[in-house]
């Protein structure tokens, strides 16, 4: 079946970096458009980054400049490199994976922005 796994999250200052990985199994990757979300405690998922199969990319506005979406094909796996985070990027960040009516997302990985 397919999976998602994240990986990479943890507590990190503000100002600070952090690199998120998704490994995806079970799945024909390349056609897959994938994507990272993210939901804060109270807050509704929200779309951060999504690379298209084609390798086009699109940021929420909030993270354009600072987080940067990145795929390789060869090894299933999508990265968000996160740059000069904030504490309001804290949240659990989730990985997506879309083709045509196929939908899948990963469990999950805590990103902690805190002094």
């Amino acid at each position: 079946q397919v999976q998602l796994v994240e990986s990479g999250g943890g507590l990190v200052q503000p100002g600070g970096s952090l690199r998120l990985s998704c490994a995806g199994s079970g799945m024909a990757f390349g056609v897959y458009d994938m994507g990272w979300y993210r939901q804060a405690p109270g807050k509704q998922r929200e779309v951060v980054a999504v690379i298209t199969s084609g390798g086009s990319t699109n940021y929420a506005d909030s993270v354009k400049g600072r987080f940067t979406i990145s795929r390789d094909d060869t090894s299933s796996a999508v990265f968000l490199e996160m740059n000069s985070l904030k504490p309001e990027d804290t949240a659990v960040y989730v990985c997506n994976a879309n083709f045509r009516w196929w939908n899948y997302w990963g469990q999950g990985t805590q990103v902690t922005v805190s002094s």
